[in-house]
């Protein structure tokens, strides 16, 4: 089994058109239901929403000092709001969970497999 992401990402101005309570009740469902299914198939690894974007930090190193300034890092419309970290048997079963979940939320899914990631976490050097 690989690992792939699976990345919701959001365009800048570019907002779905402005949901009813019943509407957003209705779309968590079917996400709820979405996450079930992964569960329950064995796929879903783990999944994460984030925050705006103007709600990041990033941190650097310049001259040997650690400097934080306001995100986000890359001035784009384009941003991620979330991902799905699941596992499948190949990239085409990765690409039926993206489909999937484009279909609940209605935004672009971008789905990239993990490089060298293993199943099991390596001991550190020297324990």
């Amino acid at each position: 089994m690989t690992r792939y992401m699976l990345s919701v990402h959001s365009s800048a101005g570019e907002g779905r058109a402005p949901m009813s309570e019943e509407e957003m009740r209705q779309s968590h469902q079917r996400l709820g239901a979405l996450e079930r299914e992964m569960e329950s198939a064995g796929a879903w690894v783990f999944s994460g929403r984030l925050h705006d974007p103007d709600t990041a930090t990033v941190v650097r190193v310049s001259g040997g000092e650690v400097l934080t300034t306001d995100g986000p890092f890359a001035e784009s419309k384009e941003h991620l709001g979330g991902f799905y970290v699941v596992e499948a048997e190949d990239l085409d079963a990765a690409l039926a969970w993206a489909a999937k979940v484009t279909a609940a939320i209605r935004v672009p899914i971008e789905v990239r497999p993990f490089a060298g990631f293993a199943d099991k976490p390596q001991p550190a050097p020297g324990s």
